[in-house]
């Protein structure tokens, strides 16, 4: 990536973009453009083919361009970074996942990396650094320019998934007794400004942020007010610890496009914008329903044998709470020999009740994310899910009762079945909030465990219930 620096204007880019053929919903990667970079790749002319492939990439934004690096399969990949060389735009690295990203630099080099890291804004570069392991990191960061790699080094000293892993350092901050006029001509004559912004913030002698201002307050404002006069100094610092997630929060409770981000002492030291924060709340969604499914991380790209040892683990475990379910059903053998029909009706109160506790765990966990679920409202929750189950349990058992009637024409198979359901599915609503309570207070991650626990418990009263009360009522 030796001429990185030769690579397309973006205003030349964005003019060319226009003549890409759009996607099917207007806007995106289209599979027509896919297609025809990996017919460019495959032309046996490899310069001509190189330079037709390059041509097609540098029309597209650099999302729809990672996007298009996902796509492509190993072998093309790599010839489409080669073929990019000289053009690669740094943009597209914190787009791509972890696993064709680490394809990417393997390509590209570490020189070429630093090289692009160092076009790009301070949290791109410093999220890109923190995905590699220390042997990589060092060595790209010894190749960075001294600041980028000053900044990237405070960046990574910082705990994960903080408010100072996002922030950017680039931003504006002018003291409080400036003029609207002293500002305007600041931002009109200063040599390093953020490429994108729309607060500047307003510090102290001791560079602790006061307040901030929109772009559109200053514009609006007579050349001779103060600052002072008109910011905002009801803004929300942030701390560089804050957890990312309390971080989304207060961006979504209070309607935010930026914060300012404080170091220990008060100082400002950067800025979060909205974009990242997007970023954050998809993350932390995406994690939550990963972690339910007993998945770690989304590994589409990832090699086939690392896929298995990554869901190995969580699949013995539901194997050995499948075992358990089917201890409890060994229990009741004679009664299942006897009564053929229980066997043809056992899944249903089982699935039934699975379902229900899903449905409560889905939303006991995000809540508990979001902070919507607290130990103040926790037992009116409880109680809720608890009567929820109860009810949907009365409507089902009431409907698979006559269904198990009208099957086996035998009345007391229908009320068993029935009942049995209202007892799986109070319980399934009950399991499905309290055990995500349970784990979140024995500091416990709920999203990795509460599914386990519940299948498990759902099966073992379900089977129990029905076969039970079988036992009890039909059996001589």
């Amino acid at each position: 990536m030796a001429g990185l620096g030769d690579r397309e204007k973006t205003g030349d880019r964005d003019k060319t973009q226009d003549d890409a053929a759009p996607a099917e919903d207007g806007f995106g990667l289209s599979r027509d453009q896919i297609e025809a970079v990996r017919a460019a790749l495959d032309d046996e002319e490899a310069a001509r083919g190189a330079e037709t492939a390059r041509a097609l990439v540098l029309r597209l934004h650099y999302a729809d361009q990672a996007d298009l690096v996902q796509s492509l399969p190993a072998e093309d990949r790599r010839a489409l970074i080669g073929a990019l060389k000289g053009a690669f735009d740094p943009e597209i690295l914190p787009e791509l996942d972890d696993y064709v990203r680490d394809e990417v630099i393997e390509t590209l080099g570490y020189q070429d990396l630093a090289q692009a890291l160092a076009e790009l804004d301070s949290d791109d570069a410093l999220y890109v650094v923190a995905q590699l392991d220390e042997a990589e990191q060092a060595a790209v960061l010894e190749r960075l320019p001294v600041a980028t790699r000053a900044l990237i080094e405070q960046g990574l000293s910082l705990p994960e998934y903080s408010a100072g892993r996002l922030m950017q350092r680039e931003l504006v901050a002018v003291p409080a007794y400036w003029s609207v006029g002293e500002t305007l001509d600041y931002l009109r004559s200063a040599p390093r400004l953020p490429e994108d912004f729309h607060e500047i913030y307003v510090v102290d002698p001791r560079h602790r942020p006061v307040g901030q201002l929109r772009l559109s307050t200053l514009l609006r404002s007579q050349r001779s007010i103060r600052l002072r006069d008109i910011m905002d100094a009801e803004m929300p610092p942030l701390s560089t610890t804050a957890d990312q997630g309390e971080v989304a929060r207060l961006f979504r409770d209070r309607n935010l496009m930026s914060a300012p981000v404080i170091d220990v002492s008060g100082r400002l030291v950067g800025r979060i914008t909205v974009d990242d924060v997007l970023d954050v709340i998809e993350e932390e969604a995406e994690d939550d329903m990963l972690r339910l499914a007993g998945v770690a991380e989304v590994d589409l790209y990832r090699a086939v044998v690392d896929t298995v040892k990554a869901r190995a683990s969580w699949l013995g475990v539901n194997l050995i709470t499948a075992i358990l379910a089917s201890l409890v059903i060994g229990l009741f053998e004679a009664t299942l020999q006897s009564i053929v029909a229980l066997a043809v009706l056992m899944p249903i109160v089982a699935s039934m009740g699975g379902n229900a506790g899903t449905q409560a765990l889905t939303v006991a966990v995000r809540s508990l994310a979001t902070k919507e679920l607290t130990p103040s409202n926790a037992w009116r929750i409880i109680g809720k899910e608890f009567l929820v189950g109860i009810l949907n349990g009365v409507v089902f058992a009431v409907l698979i009762g006559a269904i198990a009637w009208i099957w086996f024409d035998r009345p007391e198979i229908g009320l068993i079945i029935a009942a049995a359901m209202v007892i799986n599915l109070a319980v399934a609503g009950l399991s499905g909030i309290v055990i995500p309570l349970a784990l979140e207070r024995m500091r416990i991650d709920p999203a990795i465990a509460s599914a386990v626990f519940l299948t498990t418990i759902t099966d073992v009263v379900g089977f129990f219930a029905f076969l039970g009360l079988a036992s009890l009522f039909l059996m001589p």
